[in-house]
């Protein structure tokens, strides 16, 4: 929330408004004098990094009565205040939407008193209103994310990392309770990121007989060689009753039937502290400067808005119609419609649920249809975190599909020099938390081993490849599309996940280990301020990484609140450093005495981090002193954020069903010549796309190894005017109100 609260105020003061905060939620609002204080520039300065609210919350049952509503609106037009930005859940935007309603009425009221002037009801005669949500449930409909979700799943993530060490060494199940009173999102979404052995959501009871099913599926796993089952419970779930299931139930079952060693955590309050991830802060950047346009656009005529994510294209939606539909899944859940409620949570969650089932619960080998047909799963490339997440989530949907799966070490090296193996359902158990690359990766083209690799594609009898990779991966099968007329071999269905830190593939937003690496740059930014913060007037100069592509450098400033980023894609010469360092001088005599430049590292030949470093050090003399680090390989490492594991899991999931749709259109080996059958799977705006790798060349600047535009250089004046540049802010993007409910006949695949 601090994030949207810094970008909500600083926008405003960029537009020439006035900002006020309004302390403890609406009981501030309604009990008004020091609760209302206009903001300045400062007021939120340093408060990116701290978890929950600088300005308070809290329940108010005053606003809830016509009273504490009058009280309210009096407390705003003293101040001349008709426009109000609202974060909070579904209870708090309803409560501004009646308000708004009411505003004339109310003023009215006030004048017919004598506590306002007949004036100021002409001047004040209506109120706009614009909300975010903020709720770590992510349980608001018509939102992706909500501001907070990411980061309680950090906060879930880093304590099911920690159990599953211990559980190991012991052999034990956890039950874990996270939270989720009306929504199972943060316990569907954990699963899926831990590969949890059985999930218990309100939006989906277990059918009848699972306590005998879950039993079956936890031996059957321990049989399989697996020394600890996760059971994730949220602690709203029920059955199909509607009678509560907890986790103390869980544990008891599974002790009297099975006889394990059975713990149960629940993590409570943990989830909604901490500092917030990169995603949570960028997310509430965004919407914050989005809603501040919002209001400056808003009329009488047009309904409350709130501002939202939908895959990753900022929207505006009605607000109630949002809240409506929020209503009618806890409706839906009631009355035991829970198939109603799972579709009206959205595609992503019924998506997630989908995906969670089909890689949890194996059916046995008789079941499963054989298509006789062998897929093989590569990496290429430097290693990224989340590959692991992909290279499992790929083995079981093919294995599932009935495919038999074969793993590649060592990139086009190993699968040049035979290094391939099948790989089975359990070998790739526990691998979702893992870093790095377990199939081993390399940078090496296949170009000059063509008819070695064409070679091992007959011997293996392959017959379609699933490569997970950065930029060399892109080219990669571009030599292999290139190389079809030589070597028949390669007419087989290829299709690319893209990974990589830099997240300079063409044809996708997004590429799994970006977010992992992103929040490596914001932790030690983050440490790096507090630093400086401590020895006062020094600046900072940090150098990332991402080839020529400036995506962690700037996405790390705007996540980090640093003073500049310097990238490739957008020149600069010795007159801009120079305009930098007087920004800083000035900085210095504020409150605010610290200073926080990103560089990428090749964004420029001549100006280099030690350049940079030894012209701030000279020009800043007597005024302030400059320290530079160089953050290296480690944004490389890491265990992979639940957005890269779940970004991998589901991506690369529907990169297998892309490869068997493609396999069953032509039975019997036959040949794949056309390019729509070497693809890349990426995401765009709101929609996943499969590309094919001859169509984005003409998108690609191969000589600097990045695509010819960029989604995130739009959100670079957002880092510049939150820095307090005079930048230029492109609204032509902005939405107009969108339904809620999509339009039917959109053949488009969400993201």
């Amino acid at each position: 929330m601090n994030a949207a609260v810094r970008a909500v105020v600083r926008m405003g003061i960029y537009t020439g408004a006035k900002v006020y905060f309004i302390y403890e939620g609406y009981q501030g609002m309604v009990d008004g004098g020091s609760n209302i204080v206009e903001a300045g520039w400062e007021s939120v300065s340093s408060i990116l990094q701290v978890g929950g609210t600088i300005i308070g919350s809290a329940r108010c049952k005053a606003f809830r009565t016509r009273e504490g509503r009058l009280k309210a609106a009096l407390n705003l037009v003293q101040l001349g205040i008709t426009n109000v930005c609202v974060i909070g859940g579904d209870g708090s935007l309803t409560g501004a939407n009646i308000f708004r309603e009411e505003w004339s009425g109310l003023l009215e009221e006030l004048a017919r008193d004598g506590k306002i002037s007949t004036e100021a009801v002409k001047k004040h005669g209506y109120l706009n209103v614009v909300g975010m949500v903020g709720s770590i449930d992510n349980d608001f409909c018509g939102t992706d994310m909500t501001i907070g979700t990411d980061s309680a799943l950090h906060r879930i993530i880093e304590v099911i990392d920690a159990i599953m060490t211990t559980a190991q060494s012991h052999q034990r199940t956890f039950v874990l309770e996270v939270m989720g009173r009306h929504c199972g999102y943060l316990a569907l979404v954990s699963a899926l990121a831990c590969g949890a052995d059985w999930v218990f959501l309100p939006e989906s009871p277990p059918e009848e007989g699972w306590e005998e099913n879950m039993c079956i599926k936890l031996s059957e796993n321990r049989a399989r060689k697996k020394r600890l089952n996760i059971i994730i419970v949220a602690e709203g779930a029920i059955d199909t009753q509607n009678k509560p299931i907890t986790s103390e139930k869980i544990k008891e079952l599974v002790v009297k039937q099975l006889g394990y060693d059975t713990r149960v955590t629940i993590l409570g309050h943990v989830q909604r502290g901490g500092t917030p991830s990169a995603f949570d802060r960028i997310l509430a950047s965004r919407m914050g400067v989005e809603a501040v346009i919002a209001l400056l656009e808003a009329t009488p005529e047009i309904p409350a808005c709130v501002v939202s994510l939908n895959g990753n294209h900022a929207v505006r939606l009605p607000l109630m119609e949002c809240v409506q539909m929020t209503q009618d899944v806890q409706k839906a859940m009631d009355e035991g419609r829970f198939k109603d409620a799972v579709k009206l949570r959205g595609r992503s969650f019924e998506g997630n649920l989908k995906t969670y089932k089909r890689l949890a619960i194996k059916l046995p080998d008789d079941q499963i249809p054989k298509t006789n047909c062998n897929v093989a799963v590569i990496n290429v490339g430097a290693p990224a975190a989340g590959m692991n997440a992909a290279v499992r989530s790929a083995v079981r949907v093919g294995i599932a599909e009935g495919h038999k799966m074969f793993a590649i070490y060592d990139g086009f090296d190993g699968f040049a020099k035979g290094h391939i193996k099948e790989i089975g359902w359990g070998d790739v158990g526990g691998w979702t938390g893992q870093g790095g690359s377990i199939l081993g990766t390399k940078r090496t083209l296949p170009g000059k081993y063509l008819a070695q690799i064409a070679e091992q594609i007959r011997v293996h009898n392959i017959n379609a490849l699933l490569i997970i990779g950065g930029f060399e991966a892109y080219l990669g099968l571009l030599e292999l599309s290139a190389a079809r007329e030589e070597h028949e071999e390669f007419c087989v269905p290829m299709v690319m996940v893209p990974a990589t830190v830099s997240n300079n593939v063409p044809g996708s937003d997004f590429s799994i280990g970006a977010d992992t690496a992103l929040n490596t740059i914001t932790d030690t930014c983050d440490r790096i301020k507090q630093s400086a913060s401590g020895t006062k007037r020094r600046v900072f100069i940090i150098e990332t990484m991402g080839g020529y592509c400036g995506y962690l450098a700037n996405m790390g400033g705007l996540a980090a609140g640093a003073d500049a980023a310097y990238i490739f894609e957008e020149p600069f010469d010795i007159r801009d450093l120079q305009s930098n360092v007087e920004h800083l001088t000035e900085k210095m005599k504020t409150t605010i005495q610290r200073g926080l430049v990103l560089r990428n590292e090749s964004c420029s030949e001549n100006y280099t981090t030690d350049f940079i470093y030894q012209l701030y050090s000279e020009e800043g003399k007597g005024v302030f002193d400059c320290r530079k680090n160089v953050l290296g390989h480690m944004q490389q490492g890491g265990a992979p954020s639940p957005f890269d594991r779940n970004f991998g899991t589901k991506i690369s999931a529907r990169a297998m069903e892309w490869i068997t749709a493609k396999l069953k259109e032509s039975p019997g080996k036959g040949k794949f010549v056309t390019d729509d059958s070497i693809c890349l799977l990426g995401i765009r705006k709101r929609n996943l796309l499969f590309q094919p790798v001859t169509e984005l060349k003409k998108e690609t600047d191969f000589e600097h190894r990045i695509p010819n535009e960029q989604w995130w250089l739009k959100l670079r004046p957002l880092m510049k005017i939150l820095a307090k540049y005079k930048a230029s802010y492109d609204v032509s993007d902005a939405g107009q109100l969108e339904p809620v409910r999509p339009q039917r006949g959109t053949q488009e695949e969400p993201a």
